[in-house]
């Protein structure tokens, strides 16, 4: 592997939106070959695993416009600017699930689709959750159900092809030492 990094030529910003810009990069590779690479810049996501005293995982069934149907998630959001990423999902799971957590677990950090983003995934398993009384108001641009599955139930939708986002599978795999599984 070749130590040396690659060289920028050139960059462009083609969109900036609120969630993520999207960038045109002239590179050299250190090989000496020059092309343009496309990169969405994204602040990070932080995800949970909440996890009830019974031992059930506390899901969301959203819409996701790009993919145009339901999805199967665990709560999650977008790292604010300046945000410490366990900030972001004790707000984004109390406003996703109506749960709050009193113990939290740091499972780790992934890229998402170093293909074509920066983006990183911060997971963390959410534990003594307590109902909130009165839930949050969700997002305006969110449409969400609380499901709650057993961590089998979970591996079974998973293997037989329910529509689950890659955060969600790849988090819950992180989590298995801590589920007894």
């Amino acid at each position: 592997m070749n130590p040396t990094p690659h060289q920028v030529l050139h960059q462009r910003l083609l969109y900036q939106g609120r969630k993520f810009n999207y960038e045109v990069s002239s590179l050299r590779l250190p090989n000496g070959a020059e092309g343009e690479w496309e990169c969405v810049r994204h602040p990070g996501g932080a995800l949970a695993i909440p996890v009830t005293a019974d031992g059930e995982l506390v899901l969301v069934r959203q819409y996701r416009f790009a993919v145009q149907g339901w999805l199967l998630e665990f709560p999650a959001g977008t790292v604010e600017d300046h945000e410490d990423p366990a900030a972001t999902i004790r707000r984004e799971i109390e406003e996703e699930t109506g749960y709050r957590a009193h113990r939290w677990t740091t499972l780790g950090q992934f890229f998402l689709a170093p293909g074509y983003s920066d983006e990183i995934i911060y997971a963390f398993l959410a534990q003594d959750l307590e109902r909130l009384a009165t839930p949050p108001a969700q997002d305006e641009d969110e449409d969400i159900e609380t499901v709650l599955m057993t961590p089998a139930q979970f591996q079974s939708a998973i293997l037989d092809g329910e529509p689950i986002d890659a955060k969600s599978i790849a988090s819950f795999f992180l989590a298995q030492p801590h589920l007894g599984a």
